[in-house]
């Protein structure tokens, strides 16, 4: 009976292959108030994906138009 091990990613193409085989979204808000007078506003949007996780990301946050 063979045994199987599995290794962790070792290199930095494997990583990237993992990242944009699976897919990385990071959304990002953030408000700076200071009584009730918002001084700064940042929205970010940072999708690393293959396109497939980018359509499944956008169509569930509604960025797609649908006919």
């Amino acid at each position: 009976m063979a045994v199987k091990t599995a290794l962790a990613p070792s290199g930095l193409a494997e990583v990237i292959d993992r990242i944009l085989t699976q897919g990385v979204v990071i959304d990002a808000w953030a408000r700076v108030s200071v009584l009730g007078l918002e001084l700064l506003a940042i929205e970010a949007r940072v999708v690393v994906a293959s396109v497939e996780t980018y359509l499944r990301y956008a169509e569930a946050v509604g960025l797609t138009s649908e006919a």
